[in-house]
């Protein structure tokens, strides 16, 4: 008897993240640090195993090298499984023809063979960018409930901001009758998270179709699933009211770590109940000198700080020298703030060094903007940066 996983997760994680502009550069977005030692791809990982999903295909395309390296066998989520496990899936060379992934659809249509492996009933599909903490299999007993042949989850956002993201009309059992992608004037403010759970041999026949429509633009939200719906399936919203956020700008990402602070957090990294695991680096223990005042802040292992730290996040290994400032910042793993230099309102990616007395970004206020510094690159002595400025190369000045 073929042996089988009752859902199959597929985490789609090749995007570009071009709103955020140098720190991409060289990575793909699920792989941007956050929270002083995660990465982005942690939390939907970390998610699955902790819903007893097993069995994960990572889809990468845009600049895949530091992601595969970093999710590596699997082993820190404990997906280094005989059968199953976490597997890296990239665009290949097929017999008959070749292609980048073309759009979501069309990634997870190219991995078809990968889920059939499996012979699951079901399929979850999921994005690589989003920071929360959810347990798939509530959502998986709720498709099961209702005999949807899709269940897509949403969560209620502002009315003023849902023209941004696909929104799902409803009836009062949650069965949706409409989905609407970005629309001018939406309907109602119940909008898709990006998270779709698929009976298996729905999802394989609707991939198949939308592959040999020329028409299409390979897409979940903008072919597949009204397919779907204009075909009568059965589709229903799951409501998730916890915290999620899209981490796809600088706004969102510096908002998100900010998110971490406080004596009672608006997103908890630390509940025992629902581990959030990572590939930690080696670093020996933090070290905050006589000299030091650190306040409201989360400071990763090998930090040695001299200066001062408020409202911030620093990764590992970050250095802030005696007389140096970071204030309501995101400092990355290596990056060194030198002697009577100040970081307000910035974020700071890995291995930046900011010489003695330069000034990086404005003080936080309604017409400031996030200064951001792209990865291994160094700001001269007493030179300014302004607030809003994104550099991916060394700063002398102008």
């Amino acid at each position: 008897m073929q042996r089988k996983k009752e859902c199959v997760a597929m985490l789609l994680a090749g995007g570009q993240g071009s709103r955020l502009y140098a720190l991409t550069n060289n990575i793909a977005k699920p792989a941007v640090a956050f929270g002083a030692k995660y990465r982005i791809i942690d939390f939907p990982l970390s998610n699955c195993i902790n819903s007893g999903i097993d069995t994960v295909g990572v889809l990468t395309q845009y600049q895949p090298l530091e992601l595969n390296e970093y999710i590596g066998n699997g082993q820190p989520w404990d997906l280094d499984r005989a059968f199953g496990g976490v597997h890296i899936l990239s665009p290949y060379q097929a017999k008959k023809k070749s292609s980048w992934y073309e759009g979501t659809a069309n990634a997870i249509y190219q991995n078809m063979h990968f889920m059939k492996m499996y012979n699951p009933e079901y399929v979850l599909i999921l994005s690589g960018d989003h920071i929360y903490k959810m347990d798939y299999a509530q959502m998986l007993d709720a498709h099961k409930r209702t005999g949807a042949d899709c269940t897509i989850a949403a969560i209620e956002v502002p009315m003023k901001e849902a023209s941004r993201f696909g929104i799902l009309n409803t009836n009062a059992d949650g069965s949706i009758y409409q989905f609407e992608e970005k629309p001018k004037q939406p309907k109602s403010n119940l909008a898709s998270m990006g998270i779709y759970i698929f009976t298996a041999s729905k999802l394989f026949k609707y991939l198949e179709e939308d592959e040999a429509n020329p028409a299409s633009s390979k897409d979940f939200g903008k072919d597949v699933l009204p397919a779907m719906l204009n075909a009568g399936e059965k589709m229903y919203s799951y409501l998730f009211r916890g915290y999620w956020k899209d981490v796809g700008t600088i706004s969102s990402l510096w908002e998100s770590n900010m998110d971490l602070l406080g004596e009672n957090p608006a997103f908890d990294v630390g509940d025992p109940s629902w581990k959030i695991h990572s590939r930690n680096p080696l670093a020996p223990p933090g070290y905050i000198g006589e000299s030091a005042i650190v306040g409201n802040s989360m400071i990763a292992l090998g930090c040695e700080i001299e200066g001062t730290v408020q409202n911030s996040v620093l990764a590992s290994n970050v250095v802030v020298e005696e007389g140096a400032k970071v204030i309501d910042s995101v400092i990355m793993a290596g990056s060194v703030i030198k002697k009577g230099a100040t970081v307000s309102y910035s974020i700071l990616d890995e291995n930046v060094v900011v010489e003695e007395g330069a000034t990086v970004g404005a003080n936080k206020g309604k017409s400031a903007d996030i200064a951001v510094l792209g990865r291994d690159i160094t700001i001269a002595a007493g030179v300014q940066v302004d607030g809003g400025k994104i550099l991916d190369k060394d700063y002398k000045g102008e």
